[in-house]
């Protein structure tokens, strides 16, 4: 008898530990977001432990729509074919927008010819079977000095979003770029080629802005550079976008610590400072005020998903809250 007891004891106390834990994947663009609001959440819940990891948003929407994970990074809206996999699972969502990035396309800043590029100019570097090798072959005035290229990994929501605002269809590039999951490892390619470009997340280029020049980018309504101002009013286009965060519904449900960590994540004052520290823009206070009612009602689904580059985020997220009363 005293043996079943200690078991049951046992059994409890892992369960409650379990239900301490909460596990975090996918986007390494949000990773920061995720990482540095838990750090400050584990100030106040010491007692919550929050691993976060980071295997692309693709890589990461493979655990998530298997119930591996209670929170999945994302740095895209999720796919169709992700919500079919999520559905054939039995994994419900809620999708929550959690700040604004700018995706930046950088050079050495030994590169003294570059300084803004026409989203014309990027596609003839970027596309498919792409015949520019040397920069000259982007302008004449500039050298004639090959081009290497640095870009996120293919399972990565930052390559699903360049390729489809600079290519025009997701995941259509040329082959003979560096990928990598690993946003620093681009950022070092970067900082150690006087001829490389590549592109990452605004934080990662903020963290390092002495080693890194941001190119200015030319929508047809002139050159715009990646800043706060610029991404936040969407004239940075067209690679201004939000980052989300989606919330497994059973996870929620189940996990308290898990609810206090979202509620903390859109209604608490040092979470906004994480996620300003980390390089990245805050969404006006509305869209956390919208995204703590979608999470209190358990609105769950994507709105996001399919929408064109550049779609007004507090709009949808309004109408959204109008239909959840």
């Amino acid at each position: 008898m005293k043996k079943i007891l200690l078991a049951a004891f046992a059994l409890s106390l892992a369960s409650l530990a379990l239900a301490q834990q909460i596990r975090a994947d996918g986007s390494s663009t949000v990773y920061p977001i995720t990482q540095s609001v838990a750090e400050e959440f584990n100030i106040v819940r010491p007692d919550v432990k929050v691993t976060v990891a980071f295997s692309g948003t693709g890589g990461g929407f493979k655990k998530f729509c298997v119930g591996e994970t209670d929170l999945q990074n994302a740095s895209r809206p999720i796919t169709k074919s992700e919500m079919d996999e999520c559905r054939k699972n039995g994994i419900e969502y809620i999708e929550l927008p959690v700040a604004f990035d700018g995706l930046t396309v950088v050079v050495n800043p030994r590169n003294t010819w570059a300084q803004c590029l026409t989203v014309a100019e990027l596609k003839r570097i970027w596309e498919p079977d792409s015949k520019i090798n040397f920069w000259n072959e982007v302008r004449p005035s500039f050298p004639r000095a090959r081009i290497v290229l640095y870009g996120a990994g293919t399972d990565s929501g930052t390559f699903d979003y360049f390729t489809e605002a600079i290519n025009g269809k997701a995941k259509a590039i040329r082959k003979d770029f560096f990928p990598s999951e690993d946003d620093n490892v681009l950022v070092r390619g970067v900082e150690g080629n006087v001829n490389a470009m590549g592109f990452f997340g605004y934080a990662y280029y903020v963290e390092e802005k002495g080693k890194l020049k941001a190119l200015a980018i030319d929508n047809g309504k002139g050159c715009v550079a990646p800043t706060d101002a610029t991404i936040n009013n969407g004239t940075y286009a067209p690679l201004s976008r939000p980052l989300f965060i989606y919330v497994n519904l059973k996870s929620l449900n189940e996990k308290r610590s898990l609810q206090d960590f979202v509620n903390f994540l859109l209604t608490n004052s040092r979470a906004r400072t994480a996620i300003r520290k980390t390089g990245y823009v805050l969404l006006p206070d509305e869209a956390y005020r919208i995204g703590k009612v979608l999470v209190d009602k358990r609105v769950k689904g994507s709105v996001f998903s399919g929408l064109e580059p550049g779609t007004p985020l507090i709009e949808i997220m309004k109408k959204l809250e109008a239909e959840a009363k």
